[in-house]
């Protein structure tokens, strides 16, 4: 399992009146994961991490995307365009599988329910949620600033 093709990128973002404001990450399967957060709210400054995870790391981002309902089966057709508000992607390589999800921010699980594909959709939301909390959790242990 190790040596299948793995990578992973999700972004979401938008452009409003404090310019391109942006979260993304992408993990490769040599186990490099960048991150990137964007936000000129209060002139803030772009945030960018790289780190590198261990093999046991990438199995638990597999292990997440696999138990995730069938996520590499699911159609993003009847999910909501992009607009205004902003847009997500999602793009999983697993193996010989290839998925690239494109989709409308959602505001909460009201967006889901109220969507075209509601079951297709609620995967994708929940996976997204699993994905940013490991994500943050790896960027926050990673780059943890001690006080002295």
């Amino acid at each position: 399992m190790s040596s299948e093709e793995f990578y992973v990128r999700y972004y979401v973002g938008h452009k409003g009146k404090f310019g391109h404001e942006f979260l993304e990450f992408e993990l490769r399967s040599d186990g490099k994961l960048r991150y990137a957060n964007n936000s000129n709210y209060k002139n803030d400054t772009i945030i960018r991490k790289e780190v590198y995870v261990t093999p046991v790391v990438l199995r638990q981002f597999r292990r997440i995307i696999a138990e995730s309902h069938q996520i590499m089966k699911e159609d993003d057709n009847n999910w909501p365009e992009p607009d205004r508000v902003g847009r997500q992607e999602l793009e999983i390589v697993m193996g010989n599988e290839h998925i690239s999800f494109t989709t409308s921010k959602i505001g909460s699980l009201v967006d889901v329910q109220n969507s075209a594909d509601p079951e297709g959709l609620r995967i994708f939301y929940y996976l997204v949620q699993d994905l940013k909390c490991f994500v943050f959790s790896l960027i926050s242990l990673h780059f943890k600033i001690r006080p002295i």
